[in-house]
């Protein structure tokens, strides 16, 4: 317990420490990934039951840079730009939450100071704790959370509920086999260049 606070307290003060030139550059840098998120969000392909985004990958990278305080707001920031700028069905705030879970998840299990470390010379934990993090993901915010609210909001009836758990099963697995190694090559590329223009502006 006392280490996820201590995560929070740390990532809190990498937005709102003392430093105000590092503090605008930690904003500027979320703004920008909360902007890729959009632009991930628009190529989103919807399937029967379920729907196909990348924008988890940008919550993730934020997440890693910045923690589970600075994921979890980011993320409820994503999704309701998200929502203005593409509408799809009526305006619902529990998704919001879930959403900010999501970021969570990110930031608890990823953020462990990469930001200043080569994570190639870490890959074994770097690997476990992306798949953990994307597992956590699929399971407690997709399959579980959103499933629940889809079916609560009549997104889902009630008696397809078997048949929309077998799509959203067999897409998130195979979704799986992609994504994994898609966090693994991309969070290293965004952290090397977040390293590089921080050590720039130092």
């Amino acid at each position: 317990m006392k280490s996820f606070f201590n995560l929070f307290a740390k990532s809190y003060s990498e937005m709102f420490g003392e430093n105000r030139s590092a503090n605008l550059r930690y904003m500027v840098t979320t703004a920008l990934l909360i902007a890729v998120s959009m632009a991930l969000e628009a190529l989103t392909i919807q399937l029967p039951f379920a729907k196909v985004n990348f924008a988890f990958i940008a919550v993730a990278a934020i997440g890693m840079l910045y923690g589970p305080f600075v994921a979890f707001f980011a993320s409820g920031i994503c999704d309701v730009v998200g929502y203005i700028a593409h509408p799809d069905g009526m305006f619902i705030p529990a998704y919001i939450l879930i959403a900010m879970l999501q970021g969570l998840i990110y930031g608890l299990v990823l953020y462990r100071g990469w930001g200043d470390m080569n994570i190639r010379e870490r890959t074994a934990e770097f690997t476990a704790r992306v798949v953990a993090a994307r597992l956590l993901d699929v399971l407690i915010i997709n399959l579980f959370l959103n499933t629940a609210a889809n079916l609560h909001y009549g997104f889902i009836a009630a008696d397809s509920l078997g048949a929309a758990l077998s799509v959203r099963v067999t897409k998130n697995l195979l979704e799986l086999i992609a994504d994994i190694p898609l966090l693994l090559a991309l969070l290293p590329a965004i952290n090397a260049a977040y390293n590089s223009v921080r050590g720039r502006n130092r």
